[in-house]
Parts: structure tokens; sequence; C-alpha cells
């Protein structure tokens, strides 16, 4: 079944004092791709900016403006109307001997590095165990099943329990996160027995939503991992990436996908306001 959904971001920043300049960049353009088609997209800046559009290296769509005059807030509005299709494509599946050939390691190189947030899961005494477990897998695509299995049955879905610069080791000490901790900690489990895998961000609203009525939502992250081609799981939810899902970004891991960055130049911010919602439209 697919959908036609409305999405409303709101990030609003208030700072504690008067800020000369900022510079921003915005990703929050759906995009239109093999599994949806952004329809409209609309940001809005407030005080008012001129935007800069373009797309970076990952192939995520950028909207950057500055502003250049005295403020004491800044407040970003995004909105957009994309159609989904019914269920992302799935890969064909590959053997262990081709996951690991050099053609796959050198084309998919950027998304088995480790980093700040994705760390080696295989160094990992509390993880290392289940690293062995993936590798002993028949297949990578079953690996892929075990990695999210382990995820979901380590990690409690709490919000406040972890924060925006929470790594994967950090997220399975305290076995409690959010999506961005469900991602990053089955993005440490795959590349750790070298599948390629990415970090998606996005919406997620509910595949039998009223159609009308908007819901309040949040952003949201899962992962696609390489297998003869890209296959997107929700690791948090357990569930298909289908049509509920709206694909924003996609990158390393949560630092080429942040929603709002910038700099500035003034005092300290106060923390965003962030607000979601979505409605599910007649197509």
């Amino acid at each position: 079944m697919t959908q036609r959904l409305s999405v409303t971001h709101s990030t609003s920043l208030a700072y504690a004092g008067e800020v000369q300049a900022s510079f921003n960049e915005a990703r929050m353009t759906p995009l239109s791709t093999s599994g949806q088609l952004m329809l409209r997209h609309d940001l809005g800046v407030v005080p008012a900016a001129r935007l800069q559009r373009y797309t970076d290296y990952w192939g995520t769509a950028v909207e950057a403006f500055d502003v250049h005059f005295p403020h004491n807030a800044l407040t970003v509005v995004s909105h957009s109307v994309v159609d989904t299709v019914e269920k992302w494509r799935q890969a064909p599946g590959v053997s262990w001997s081709e996951m690991a050939s050099d053609e796959v390691v050198d084309r998919w190189c950027e998304f088995l590095e480790l980093g700040a947030f994705v760390d080696d899961a295989s160094a990992d005494p509390a993880r290392a165990p289940l690293v062995d477990t993936m590798r002993a897998a028949p297949s990578p695509k079953q690996a892929i099943g075990l990695a999210i299995e382990m995820v979901r049955d380590h990690i409690a879905y709490m919000p406040g329990a972890t924060h925006v610069h929470t790594s994967a080791k950090e997220a399975w000490v305290e076995g409690r996160g959010v999506c961005q901790d469900f991602s990053h900690a089955t993005l440490a489990l795959l590349r750790a027995v070298g599948i390629p895998a990415r970090y998606v961000s996005g919406y997620v609203h509910s595949e039998n939503a009223e159609i009308g009525k908007p819901v309040t939502g949040e952003s949201h992250a899962w992962v696609e991992a390489w297998n003869g081609g890209w296959e997107a799981y929700d690791p948090t939810n357990g569930r298909s990436v289908a049509a509920a899902h709206v694909l924003v970004a996609r990158g390393r891991d949560y630092r080429d996908v942040s929603p709002l960055t910038g700099i500035y130049a003034g005092p300290l911010s106060r923390d965003p306001q962030v607000v979601v919602e979505m409605t599910r439209l007649v197509r």
C-alpha cells in the first residue's frame, strides 16, 4: 500500500543573548529515488535568509543559509509532500567470499569505516562473541538478520537515556537509547564482519494512519546494508522499511545527516525545540 505523506519539521533555537551572525545547513529535503517521489518541498527561515541549494557528497539535498545581522532566535520550518512505495527493494544477496572481494571492499570502503560513532565491535569483549556468531552465519543475509536481532535484544528504547553524541559502544554499555543508537549499534556489528552499511535519516509514520489526521512524530533513523544491492532495515522498530518511511539523507553515521548544523558568533544557545508533524493525504 503506497502512501502520500505530508511532513512538517520545525526547529527553533533561542540564544542567551544577541547573535551577530550564523551560518547554517539544513538536511530536511526528502529524496526522490526508486523508493519514493518528493512532490513538494519548502523551507522557511526566520529571520529571513536566502537559500543556496546543493547536493552533498552522499547524495543528500542541502539548503545552506547565512544570517548576517543581529538576532536572538532562529526558526527553520521544512514542509514536504512525498509519495512512498509499498516496500523498498530487496538485495539479491551475495556469498561471504563475494562480500570480501577487493571489488566490494574498494567500492564501499567508506561504509566500512570506523569512527567516533561506529567503533570496532570485534575489539569490544562484550560484543566480540556476537561478531563471531555473525561470522559463522551461512550467508551475509543471515548475519544481517542476526545483527538486528542482537541489537533489539540488548538495547531498550528509552528517550533521554542518550544524546546525539552517544557512540555505538556507549549505547551498548547503557543498554538503552533511541533510533540513532539502534542504528549505530547495528552498523558497528555489520561493519565488524565486513558488510558495508550506511546510516539513513528521515521520518516514520504508521502504515495504517488515518487520512487527514495530523500526528506528532519525530526524526527517525534506520540502516541500509549492502548485500549485492542496498537493502533497508529498521532495527528500532523491527519492521520493514516501507510506505510509512520517508527517506531524507544517507551517510556513514549521524554526523553526515544531521537535520540542522551550523556555527554562529554570539552567546550560548538553549536546547533546540523540535516538532515533527506527519499527515497522510489522499492520493
